[in-house]
């Protein structure tokens, strides 16, 4: 079912800029957009996870030992 959204004219400029063909839906703009930001937020959730594991183990370097390696 389709429906019709208004956006503002600024918001349809931004997706015009999107498209990677001339005829591309807006449609399509957005659901792209969609599955980039989920397939972000479970990237995210994985590399959050994974950094978790590694402070749990006691794998990783301190921000303060990393500056003075790097002469910061």
């Amino acid at each position: 079912m389709a429906t019709t959204i208004q956006i503002s004219d600024n918001i349809q400029s931004v997706l015009q800029g999107m498209k990677l063909f001339h005829r591309e839906s807006y449609n399509d703009v957005i659901g792209r957009l969609i599955e980039d930001n989920l397939e972000l937020n479970e990237k995210t959730k994985k590399d959050i996870a994974e950094a978790k594991a590694r402070i749990r183990a006691g794998n990783f370097v301190a921000q303060g030992e990393v500056e003075r390696q790097l002469g910061i």
